[in-house]
């Protein structure tokens, strides 16, 4: 079943993911903070003429990534960058702080009036390349609280690279946890990886138990978009929205414009 979210134009919203550069900070950021800005600006520029109905700004240059709270450097660029983003564009707007700062996402989305953020870990905890990661919605959800803030929380399914601690792991109960524990306003599930596309069957099985919106974060492309439209509520594009598949490729217009065609037509 499809359902959707609040502030998003089309039913099922396609959400344009925009990586940032290397962040102050970042072992490969190379002292150019005009580049950030720019670069950040002009990718806004491509999601936004392109069609999209929100955009969500990620610290995807800082590899590797904090395990769980990140640099006060961080956030700030992220608040200064996604302020400068919300301040030109009229579209929604997102906050995902690598790995896994789900606090940090959420008092920047506070500041510059985003509507959602994207937390990797909210429940149950994974076993990632950056070690063990906790799930963190006890703290999220009472900030949130504290601030008296409709700022949405999308919270990943068996999220991409991580594994789950428990052998008897199972999709729907983990979906089904983030929703009545943790608490989450939509689930996103991913492939094994960035850009890898999702095993359809994880999608129907969770949109099939959700009474959350349902979205798909990794793999989407003008040729599967339609088919995954059936169980998806909306999409979360980065990689094929790119000039080609090197992590810091600018976004295309052009793709952009096909993919979302894709979808509309």
């Amino acid at each position: 079943m499809q359902r959707n979210v609040s502030g998003f134009e089309h039913k099922q919203a396609i959400i344009g993911m925009l990586h940032l550069c290397p962040l102050p900070g970042a072992p490969r950021f190379d002292g150019n903070t005009r580049r950030i800005v720019e670069h950040a600006l002009a990718d806004a520029g491509a999601l936004a003429d392109g069609g999209v109905d929100a955009i969500m700004i990620e610290n995807f240059g800082d590899v590797p990534f904090s395990p769980d709270r990140v640099p006060s450097e961080t956030i700030a660029w992220m608040t200064r960058v996604g302020g400068l983003i919300r301040d030109k564009y009229d579209l929604p707007m997102g906050v995902c702080v690598l790995r896994n700062d789900g606090r940090a996402a959420l008092a920047i989305a506070h500041s510059i009036g985003a509507q959602f953020i994207r937390v990797c870990v909210l429940g149950s905890p994974r076993v990632t390349d950056q070690g063990l990661i906790q799930g963190n919605a006890y703290e999220i959800l009472r900030d949130r609280a504290r601030l008296g803030a409709n700022i949405k929380i999308f919270a990943d399914v068996d999220i991409k690279h991580s594994y789950p601690l428990s052998p008897s792991f199972s999709l729907k109960a983990e979906a089904a946890d983030l929703i009545s524990r943790s608490l989450a306003d939509a689930l996103i599930v991913t492939g094994t990886a960035t850009g890898v596309s999702i095993k359809e069957s994880d999608l129907s099985e969770i949109s099939g138990v959700a009474d959350v919106p349902v979205f798909v974060g990794s793999g989407v492309t003008h040729k599967n978009i339609r088919q995954l439209s059936n169980d998806a509520s909306g999409f979360i594009i980065g990689t094929a929205f790119k000039e080609s598949k090197c992590a810091d490729a600018r976004v295309s217009v052009d793709k952009v414009r096909t993919i979302v065609g894709q979808l509309r037509s």
